[in-house]
């Protein structure tokens, strides 16, 4: 009932605590390397854990999650230069092998673009799924 204190009562064991912004890290928005980064990071962690022999379903799924990725990428000219990519070479998706050695490519592809040494695709797995045997 308003103006009871049980109203009150109740308003403030639901109210949340404001977060001052001395609560939070002061770190900077990420720039393009950051985003670059921790965006290869995913994409190659999701290339180690897709399956081995892909649903149509789960094909399907990742080929949209890439033409959605590029589209929404906050670096829209980094998002342009995937979507070419994919447009001249086309995601393999059909098993966890291709999909892994295509996106492997694509990275050496901007590591070049980039003056950055290639990385051996033979070695995605190791990298990025079983780890070194060293």
């Amino acid at each position: 009932m308003p103006g009871t204190t049980a109203g009150a009562a109740t308003a403030g064991a639901t109210a949340k605590p404001k977060a001052t912004s001395s609560a939070y890290a002061k770190d900077d928005p990420p720039d393009v390397e950051q985003l670059g980064r921790s965006s290869w990071t995913l994409l190659h962690s999701i290339a180690a854990n897709y399956p081995e022999e892909p649903t149509t379903k789960q094909q399907r799924d990742l080929s949209s999650f890439l033409g959605l990725f590029s589209g929404l990428y906050p670096c829209w000219w980094c998002g342009e230069d995937f979507e070419k990519y994919m447009d001249a070479k086309p995601p393999q998706v059909k098993t966890q092998d291709e999909f892994g050695r295509w996106l492997c490519e694509a990275h050496n592809e901007v590591n070049t673009k980039l003056g950055k040494p290639k990385f051996d695709c033979d070695l995605w797995k190791k990298r990025w799924k079983d780890g070194w045997d060293e």
